[in-house]
């Protein structure tokens, strides 16, 4: 992996900015992480059907992903995301159907549980977004700002 281009100099200004904004993001996670443990769910299984629910709206003929797509949108590696889909379908969250375009490949759907658990789990998640959007707002004005050099 090729490292990031380092600036010339950093102000504390800017290390205070990287500190807040990974602060909101650590904190959004937690509490995404929290709302699904209270639902008997792990973060990557949240992850996991959201990317299916999310990613696929209007998408002619298609329901869900299939397991490469998954493990692209999670950031795993495709027999991750297969053990993944295995553990989401003995827990009656997804089911896999052949693809109506080409029957050797299969899509990973939601069923009618995941979509009701997502449900809630998304309306809570945009409640938290919306109390975090000022703190958010004023966190990425200011990463477009011209940097304070000391």
């Amino acid at each position: 992996m090729k490292a990031p281009p380092s600036p010339t100099s950093l102000s504390p200004a800017d290390y205070e900015l990287l500190a807040d904004f990974r602060y909101a993001l650590r904190r959004f996670a937690v509490f995404s992480e929290g709302a699904a443990a209270r639902l008997d769910l792990m973060p990557q299984q949240h992850q996991a059907l959201l990317a299916i629910k999310g990613s696929r709206q209007g998408a002619a003929g298609r329901r869900g992903l299939y397991v490469g797509e998954i493990a692209e949108r999670l950031l795993i590696r495709p027999h991750t995301a297969a053990e993944l889909v295995g553990r989401l379908a003995r827990l009656d969250l997804v089911r896999r159907e052949p693809d109506p375009e080409d029957g050797r490949r299969v899509e990973v759907v939601l069923t009618s549980k995941a979509e009701r658990l997502l449900e809630d789990l998304s309306a809570s998640h945009l409640e938290e977004l919306r109390a975090m959007r000022p703190l958010l707002t004023r966190l990425l004005a200011r990463i477009g700002e011209e940097p304070a050099r000391s």
